[in-house]
């Protein structure tokens, strides 16, 4: 059987489009949605779980950062876990963010099938079916292409988000910014409420990990990498929390909570239903967006684990004209359209969400273990606040993934444990597969 001959990635991408990227699929679709049910929570007082969520945020984010200056592969979480806790740990790690990505990219792209159904009544899953397939072409053609596409995609939607801020300005002053659900006490309120808003908020957030599967298509990726993941935090947090004061000037937290689509009605009240349509088509590619990067993201550490043999060597294989990474994007497309499919698409997004939390865990982990494995290896970026070799933020990393991972249901708990187990039983019959071969 002739070999398949081993082309590279093709680095395309420098410091502002992967920043961009990271922006895009940070701001995603959830700040759309979320901000009505994080309101009628925390009351006008959101924008501040706004920022609690972002500080939970950059834990994981500077984690990711650290990990990223040490090994700039396209297997990311893979690569970190596999070098900290061994390859098992690390097959099951990459195991849980292609499942997640592609669950993930279903979920949106169901969303998206819906806003476009809304506008134009056409079929929901056609459209979804549609758009997936656009979205392999685009990943397929080239990963400057997809940039592109994704950096106009981003200033669309992050425009949408800037016109809302822009709305709010002759309302601002308006209500009390600290104004919360009746609760027993001022105390109460800003620890229940405002955390609990936090931790719905938090999925607004999810999307920065993603960038680092891009560092072996990103120049200088030992730098550009993690600079792109604490900009992009940054930037997205500051537009959320401007957003937050906004919608509440406008709307209070009691209209806002009641909301099917709170931004859409912020932008109605204040200009009419034009401006009601002009968000919505922005949601519509916020939602693209999002779902194009989860799977350029997810086929590139599916080829990222075929590199490295813990996945079939056909996963790795990259076009040679395109350099993209073709098998692994047929794959994911495949997978996404038939989960498509799937009824029960909420609970597969709570599984997703249990991935996340599980692995965001694992990941300050591999930090905290690598600075005592590997002390004198070379970092890029050191995540601050150590004691000795010890570094603070991600232990309390740790702490609040798993608090966040045991808040969802335990039905979803439960599927996602026996998923990971699967994982596990595939990877070793894989491994005893290649022990046969060789």
């Amino acid at each position: 059987m002739k070999k398949h001959k081993h082309f590279a990635l093709k680095r395309e991408l420098g410091l502002w489009q992967t920043t961009l990227c990271g922006i895009g699929i940070i701001l995603g679709a959830g700040i759309y949605a979320l901000i009505g049910e994080a309101a009628g929570i925390a009351g006008n007082a959101v924008w501040i779980s706004f920022i609690v969520a972002a500080i939970i945020s950059a834990f994981t984010g500077l984690s990711y950062a650290e990990l990223s200056s040490m090994f700039p592969k396209a297997s990311a979480e893979y690569e970190y876990t596999r070098k900290s806790a061994g390859k098992t740990i690390g097959f099951l790690a990459g195991w849980m963010i292609i499942f997640a990505g592609i669950v993930g990219a279903a979920t949106v792209s169901i969303g998206f099938g819906s806003y476009f159904n809304a506008l134009f009544g056409t079929s929901g899953l056609i459209i979804s079916i549609a758009a997936v397939l656009v979205m392999a072409v685009i990943n397929f053609y080239g990963i400057k292409q997809s940039a592109n596409v994704a950096i106009i995609l981003t200033l669309i939607e992050a425009g949408g988000l800037i016109f809302i801020i822009f709305l709010g300005l002759p309302y601002i002053g308006s209500v009390d910014y600290f104004a919360m659900p009746a609760f027993h006490s001022m105390f109460d309120g800003m620890f229940s409420g405002v955390l609990a808003a936090a931790a719905l908020i938090f999925f607004a957030y999810i999307g920065f990990e993603d960038m680092v599967r891009l560092s072996e298509e990103t120049k200088k990726p030992t730098k550009n990498i993690p600079k792109a993941l604490i900009i992009a935090i940054a930037i997205t947090t500051i537009i959320y929390i401007l957003v937050a004061l906004s919608a509440v000037s406008v709307l209070g937290w009691e209209r806002l909570s009641t909301s099917q689509a709170p931004l859409a009605d912020v932008a109605s009240l204040a200009l009419g239903s034009n401006a009601f349509l002009a968000l919505a088509i922005a949601a519509l590619f916020s939602t693209f967006n999002t779902a194009l990067l989860m799977l350029i993201a997810t086929s590139r550490i599916m080829y990222g684990m075929a590199n490295d043999r813990a996945l079939p060597s056909v996963m790795g294989f990259v076009h040679r004209k395109r350099r993209t990474p073709w098998t692994a994007i047929l794959v994911t497309t495949i997978l996404c359209v038939m989960f498509l499919f799937f009824e029960n698409i909420k609970m597969a997004a709570s599984i997703t969400n249990f991935f996340v939390f599980l692995l965001f865990a694992v990941i300050n982990f591999s930090v905290i273990r690598l600075r005592y494995k590997y002390p004198k290896a070379k970092r890029g970026f050191r995540v601050p606040l150590n004691i000795g070799k010890l570094p603070i933020l991600p232990i309390l990393g740790i702490i609040f993934s798993l608090l966040l991972m045991v808040s969802l249901s335990m039905t979803s708990i439960l599927y996602g444990i026996a998923i990971i187990i699967l994982g596990l039983v595939i990877y070793e019959f894989y491994k005893h597969t290649k022990k046969k071969k060789s």
